[in-house]
């Protein structure tokens, strides 16, 4: 086997190892660059040299040259540089506006709900003042309206002698439940109806002289005995002339001075010839009663006495004949009750007949 080139004569052929290559020389580190870092395990970037020829020669192995006198050191790029840690900067903190939600839980402003509040809170504040007014308003047309109608009812209710007839005044028969003493069932059966007239000779001259502040307009009188027909009472309606006020008035004084318990002012009875009644004079009045509305112009007023036409020497009013343990003969009798629930069931009917003339037709 023919000498490799260059080899010594004489040598032995090689063996079948490959020799061992030869370790490179480390190139000296450039001048100007900082040491590596322990941890890195990874080749740094260099630069490139300016002259690339002295670097050839220096992995070559050949005789390192001196650098130009003035020869900048060049130094790494620190973006290139893995070891070098970015200065993190200062964060920047702005102050947003509040986010609320809306009814779909989707972010809103805060500043749009606050304004959708102030507006939701101001349209509740107009809708209230405007439903205040509305209720003053409606108060006051209702207050009107209210007064309007009692004048109308007073008024109405003074028509009735001429407008109703006598039927529904004084109705043919009265029933009475609890009535009676004790709460007995009383039935009145109406015997005579006096014709409407004036009151010059209906009254005493002292019970005239109260009812004069009123005046008289018309006098409806009619007289009723009880279903065993012991009993006999008249009761009358007098129709004045007076206003609300007078009424008022009028009413006052019978309660504060009790005109209507004062037995020298009691109405006198109708004695209807070939009744019953026929003996019912002022002598035979046992018991009697006097009310005046206040919310019609009209006096309402009852008295009873026994149909045998029999005197009475000490009449009582209904109310203190009804009294319990009332011993007089017209308490025991049951007189009182005769007088004030016949005149009573009169006057409903009567406040019946003014409601029916004032109802509007719908």
């Amino acid at each position: 086997m023919p000498a490799r080139p260059g080899a010594a004569p004489g040598s032995a052929a090689p063996s079948s190892v490959p020799p061992r290559p030869t370790r490179r020389p480390v190139p000296p580190r450039p001048v100007g660059v900082p040491a590596e870092a322990p941890s890195e395990t990874t080749r740094r970037l260099r630069p490139i040299p300016a002259d690339p020829a002295p670097a050839r020669e220096r992995r070559h192995g050949s005789p390192t040259s001196s650098a130009p006198e003035n020869a900048t050191p060049v130094s790494p790029n620190p973006a290139f540089s893995w070891s070098t840690q970015s200065v993190p900067q200062r964060p920047v903190v702005t102050f947003g506006e509040p986010e609320g939600y809306d009814e779909s839980a989707r972010p809103r402003s805060f500043g749009v709900r606050v304004r959708g509040r102030i507006v939701a809170v101001a349209a509740c504040v107009v809708l209230g003042l405007g439903l205040i007014g509305g209720a003053v308003t409606g108060s006051w047309l209702i207050g009107d309206s209210g007064e309007a109608g009692e004048r109308g009812a007073f008024a109405a209710a003074g028509s009735l002698w001429h407008s109703v007839p006598v039927d529904q005044l004084f109705p043919p028969t009265v029933q009475g439940r609890g009535a009676g003493p004790g709460g007995a069932d009383r039935t009145w059966t109406r015997i005579a109806v006096a014709p409407d007239s004036g009151c010059a000779d209906a009254f005493d001259p002292l019970l005239r002289r109260a009812l004069a502040p009123v005046g008289c307009q018309r006098l409806l009188r009619a007289t009723y005995t009880d279903a065993t027909q012991s009993y006999v009472t008249t009761v009358g309606l007098l129709f004045t002339k007076a206003d609300a006020a007078a009424m008022r008035s009028l009413d006052v004084r019978f309660e504060d001075e009790r005109l209507d318990r004062r037995s020298d002012l009691m109405p006198r009875p109708y004695a209807a010839k070939g009744t019953v009644a026929a003996g019912f004079g002022a002598e035979q009045r046992a018991s009697w009663t006097v009310s005046v509305l206040t919310d019609a112009p009209v006096v309402v007023y009852a008295v009873s006495g026994w149909a045998d036409a029999r005197t009475v020497d000490e009449p009582q009013p209904a109310a203190e004949a009804m009294r319990s343990g009332a011993t007089s003969a017209p308490a025991q009798a049951g007189l009182g009750h005769e007088a004030k629930g016949l005149a009573d069931r009169v006057e409903r009917s009567l406040r019946k007949s003014v409601t029916s003339s004032t109802e509007q037709p719908s």
